[in-house]
């Protein structure tokens, strides 16, 4: 499992204000971007239990506490980006902690500069 540099990774505050009351009501949880088509592009939520991150998955960096892991194959294509965490109206994965709440989490990008 790799890492990169801390500064790939932001939350807006409204995503750390949605995760907040996800850890309220679930306890620890992560985050996995595995990329691909439905819910894969969507960054999804679980019970830091409930999910096994891969050999080959990256560790792309945390919020507060919340570790965010990236699929290698989606990294490989966004190594380049700096990635922000943000909620917009709607319904989350389904089987991410997010559905429900009429609020999901949505990746935001920006090029950042190679390394």
């Amino acid at each position: 499992m790799g890492t990169v540099p801390p500064d790939r990774l932001n939350a807006t505050p409204a995503a750390v204000q949605l995760l907040a009351e996800i850890i309220a009501d679930h306890g620890p949880v992560l985050f996995h971007l595995s990329g691909g088509c439905c819910d894969g592009s969507s960054p999804m939520c679980y019970p830091r239990g409930d999910f096994l991150v891969g050999d080959r998955d990256v560790l792309l960096g945390q919020i507060g506490d919340t570790p965010f892991y990236i699929g290698a194959l989606q990294f490989e294509v966004w190594k380049h980006t700096r990635l922000t965490l943000d909620v917009v109206p709607g319904r989350g994965g389904i089987f991410s902690l997010d559905n429900g709440r009429e609020r999901r989490f949505l990746i935001r990008s920006d090029v950042c500069a190679a390394g």
